[in-house]
């Protein structure tokens, strides 16, 4: 068996090899994620057993996964979901909700599938952790284009997060519920405390930005903290950590709501440069491409779900936005926006992770459902970017709050 130092040379050597063979090969037309998921099944133990996860690689795991949901907790402005663009991708995504559920729950009446709640959640989902690095390398990001698929994305992950919590837990629903709102009061403090420390004037701030330029990287250091004690939080709770690491990218987002440009460059650093890729690397190791051969009707049934329900709705969603009495989106953007809304990974490896633990799901199953999620990483963005061409809208995004 590998050795954790072997095993983390591996991992690193395909960090490293994923952008290199996406730029010299595939001229970034294949988003890295897939490269790191591919490589990841290569030096896994399903094909040359080259590395394993042991504790301290599914630790750094456990970080990247975190600093995923984190950056994309960061990228949220609160103020445009609770605003009326916002209003539309919650009831989207719960029509999502209720679509998945209905469809899931017709083939589990003839064993077509089992565990159809957690089938069901992983359906909803769109992957906006995934679709940062496409959206900011693009240019879509600050335009109207980019700032409604962030709501539908926001919710798409935001969404899975609670449903996982409600529906997947031991407790039942409404002491689910409860938990969670206790783990939300817990945030709320965490954050009231925060903003008292970070007030102009403060001593803890004037030492603070000493650090930001030295070898402490105080700033960094206090946004690692967050990470860590609100994933912890969420483990007592005995809630899925995503939930803590995405709470801690929006609790930093309100102390920090006008951005902050050298802070966002070294968590880039850290986090794309090192703990992200790990993550993706280790999913891949985790996916067993046999059971992905014994059942392809499986996986493309699973992948065309997710086109139907949680692409459909969004498209439909999206089509419907009016302007001054004028559609907002043509219907070629309104797909590509169904097509991004359609990539689903983080949140499928959460998913199905928290059914096999809880013994509601096979492993072989779940090697299925993550490669479907995988392959949206591959296709799904390839092709919206494809029909978006050089008519990209690039009008930036309108005031928080408003249509968007």
């Amino acid at each position: 068996m590998p050795s954790t130092v072997e095993s983390l040379f591996w991992i690193s050597l395909c960090a490293v090899l994923a952008p290199l063979v996406a730029g010299a090969i595939f001229r970034r037309k294949v988003p890295e994620v897939v490269l790191l998921l591919f490589f990841g099944v290569l030096i896994g133990p399903n094909v040359f057993d080259l590395a394993v996860t042991g504790e301290a690689i599914d630790a750094l795991r456990q970080l990247g996964l975190g600093m995923l949901f984190l950056l994309a907790g960061y990228e949220i402005e609160v103020e445009e979901l609770v605003g009326r663009g916002g209003r539309r991708a919650l009831w989207t995504w719960l029509a999502c909700l209720a679509l998945a559920l209905g469809a899931v729950g017709a083939l589990g009446l003839v064993e077509a599938v089992h565990s159809e709640v957690a089938v069901a959640i992983a359906l909803t989902t769109t992957a906006l952790g995934a679709l940062l690095p496409i959206l900011k390398d693009s240019g879509l990001l600050p335009t109207r284009f980019g700032g409604t698929l962030m709501h539908h994305s926001a919710y798409g992950e935001l969404g899975p997060i609670v449903a996982m919590a409600l529906l997947l837990g031991t407790r039942g629903p409404l002491r689910s519920a409860l938990v969670r709102s206790g783990f939300v009061l817990l945030v709320l403090a965490v954050h009231r405390f925060s903003h008292q420390l970070a007030k102009e004037g403060s001593r803890v701030l004037h030492l603070v930005r000493l650090g930001a330029e030295t070898s402490g990287q105080t700033q960094v250091r206090l946004v690692m903290f967050l990470l860590v004690t609100l994933g912890a939080t969420a483990a007592a709770f005995d809630l899925d950590s995503v939930l803590g690491a995405f709470a801690a990218g929006v609790v930093l987002r309100r102390l920090l709501p006008a951005g902050h440009e050298g802070l966002e460059v070294k968590l880039t650093g850290l986090a794309f440069g090192f703990l992200i890729p790990i993550f993706f690397v280790t999913s891949g190791m985790a996916i067993d491409p046999e059971a992905v051969v014994e059942e392809p009707q499986v996986l493309l049934l699973f992948v065309a779900m997710i086109l139907v329900i949680r692409g459909g709705s969004v498209f439909v969603a999206t089509k419907r936005m009016r302007e001054d009495g004028r559609a907002v989106f043509d219907t070629r953007s309104s797909a590509a926006m169904a097509l991004f809304a359609s990539t689903g990974l983080p949140i499928i490896v959460a998913v199905t992770s928290v059914a096999v633990s809880a013994g509601h799901m096979t492993q072989t199953n779940a090697s299925v459902l993550v490669a479907g999620g995988a392959l949206t990483v591959l296709v799904c963005p390839l092709l919206a970017q494809h029909m978006l061409g050089q008519n990209r809208p690039l009008r930036t995004r309108p005031a928080a709050g408003s249509e968007a």
